[in-house]
């Protein structure tokens, strides 16, 4: 399965190492995640260098090629708020997931969406769990079509 997975970058990195397994638990399960390299620690340096416009138009791109979006949201991100948005508007499914006892934003938290699953993990192997989980019950591109 093609997954956009989303989380902050430069609105802090306090959550890498969990973006770091569960990109990585993506990978092992054989889905396809072109954004896995920002759970990256040298990301900041690679994002900073390509133009505003051309990260645009590559995030859409790939928002609109996946067939869900993961995102982790215990670090508040502008872009990632986006990238719920647009993904939900597209009527993709969405994964929010947050470290258990963090403040999420209520635009997030409280967006009635049908798509849109938001949960707390209690530590990264929890949070590989819910990821897991919520993936087994997409149904294929082929099912779909």
């Amino acid at each position: 399965m093609k997954i956009y997975f989303a989380c902050s970058i430069t609105g802090g990195r306090e959550f890498e190492s969990v973006y770091q397994v569960i990109t990585q638990a993506l990978a092992e399960d054989s889905h396809d995640v072109p954004t896995a390299h920002l759970a990256d620690p040298g990301v900041m340096s690679l994002e900073s260098i390509i133009d505003p416009l051309e990260v645009y138009a590559r995030d859409i791109a790939w928002i609109r090629d996946s067939e869900a979006l993961i995102a982790e949201v215990s670090v508040p991100s502008h872009g990632v708020g986006y990238e719920i948005g647009y993904a939900l508007g597209l009527g993709k499914p969405v994964l929010a997931v947050h470290q258990e006892g963090r403040r999420v934003s209520k635009m997030i938290s409280g967006n009635p969406d049908p798509n849109l699953l938001v949960l707390a993990y209690i530590n990264p192997v929890h949070a590989v769990e819910i990821v897991r989980k919520f993936l087994d019950k997409q149904p294929s591109r082929e099912q779909r079509h």
